[in-house]
C-alpha cells in the first residue's frame, strides 16, 4: 500500500476505536436504543438521496440491516449502557471473527484450516481472560450483551458476503435506512416515550457532536474510506488494520474516560487480537467451487468496516 493509503487505513482504525469513547459519552445524553436509532437516521439522511438506487437485492439490505443495525448495535449500545467499559467493548467485539468463521463453515461450507482453528482457540482464550477481568470491574449482563452483539455482527458479515455488494458505500447507506424505525419503536416500548422526549428536549451541542461523530465520521467517512481502500487493494492487505481498532479503543478510553487498563486486560488484548488475526487472515479450504471463487468470508469480515 502507498504511504498515504496506509495512513488513511490507520486513521480509519483510530476513528473507529475512538467511536467507543464517543458512544460512552453519548449514553450520558440518550437511552441506548434511541442513540442507535439517531445514529442510523443521521447516517442515512441525506446520503440515501446521493448514492443512487440499491445495487443488491432488498433481501440482503433488510437482512444486514436487521442483523447489524437492529441486533448488533442495539445490543452493543445496551451492553455499554449496562456498564460495559468502552475500551473493553472495543476489544470483546472483535470476537466477531470467530463467530463469522463458524457461521461461514455452516452456511457457506467453508472448512477452516488448522491455523484458523488455532486462531479461534487463542481468541476464545482472550475472551475468557477478558471475562475474568471484566467480572471484577463490570456487570456480567453488559459483557454478555456485547458478546451477543459480536455474534450478530458475524451473522451480518456472512449475509454481506452472500450479497457481495459492488458498491460498499451505497450498500451501507441503504442498510442504515433499515434499523431506524424498528429501533425507535423498541426505544419507545422498552425505554419509554418520557425518557426519549426528555433526552431530545435536553439536546445540547455535546449531544449533537456525538450524533455527528457516530453517524458521519464513524459510519459515512469510515465506511467510505474503507470501501475506497478495499477497491484499490486486496482485503488481505487492508484487513490487518482493523486489528488496531481495540488498541485505539482501549487507549482512548484510558486517556479520555480514565478507564483502568489492567495487566489481565492487556493479556486479553494480545490473545484476542492475535487470535483474530489468525482466524481472519489464515487461508481456509472451501468445499465448493463457488466458495473458492468467492474468496474467504472471514477475510472479508476482518476488513468489514461496520462499527
Amino acid at each position: 500500500m502507498r504511504p498515504v493509503h496506509t495512513a488513511l487505513a490507520v486513521l480509519v482504525a483510530a476513528v473507529w476505536g475512538f467511536n467507543f469513547v464517543v458512544i460512552e459519552i453519548g449514553l450520558g445524553h440518550f437511552p441506548p436504543l434511541l442513540l442507535s436509532a439517531l445514529r442510523f437516521l443521521v447516517a442515512a439522511l441525506p446520503a440515501v438521496f446521493l448514492v443512487g438506487r440499491p445495487k443488491v437485492a432488498w433481501k440482503w439490505i433488510l437482512g444486514v440491516g436487521a442483523a447489524l443495525g437492529i441486533a448488533k448495535f442495539g445490543l452493543l449500545f445496551t451492553g455499554m449502557a449496562a456498564g460495559m467499559p468502552a475500551g473493553l467493548s472495543s476489544l470483546v467485539l472483535q470476537i466477531q471473527a470467530v463467530f463469522t468463521a463458524v457461521l461461514a463453515a455452516v452456511v457457506l461450507r467453508e472448512r477452516p484450516g488448522r491455523v484458523r482453528l488455532y486462531g479461534m482457540g487463542v481468541a476464545l482464550a482472550g475472551i475468557a481472560v477478558a471475562a475474568a477481568d471484566g467480572g471484577t470491574s463490570g456487570p456480567v449482563l453488559g459483557f454478555a450483551l456485547v458478546v451477543a452483539a459480536a455474534a450478530c455482527w458475524g451473522v451480518s458479515n456472512v449475509l454481506t458476503r452472500k450479497a457481495s455488494p459492488p458498491d460498499a458505500l451505497n450498500f451501507m447507506v441503504w442498510v442504515c435506512t433499515v434499523p431506524v424505525l424498528p429501533l425507535l419503536v423498541l426505544s419507545l416500548l422498552l425505554e419509554g416515550p418520557e425518557r426519549d422526549l426528555a433526552a431530545l428536549r435536553a439536546l445540547d451541542w455535546s449531544g449533537v457532536g456525538v450524533i455527528a461523530y457516530v453517524a458521519w465520521i464513524s459510519t459515512v467517512f469510515g465506511f467510505g474510506a474503507w470501501g475506497y481502500l478495499l477497491r484499490r487493494y486486496p482485503a488481505s492487505a487492508v484487513a490487518p488494520f482493523s486489528l488496531l481498532v481495540p488498541v485505539f479503543g482501549m487507549t482512548s478510553a484510558a486517556l479520555v474516560l480514565g478507564e483502568r487498563v489492567s495487566g489481565m486486560r492487556w493479556l486479553a488484548a494480545v490473545l484476542l487480537v492475535g487470535g483474530v488475526a489468525l482466524t481472519s487472515l489464515a487461508p481456509a479450504r472451501a468445499r465448493t467451487r463457488t466458495a473458492v471463487s468467492a474468496g474467504s468470508p472471514t477475510e472479508a469480515a476482518a476488513a468489514s468496516p461496520a462499527r
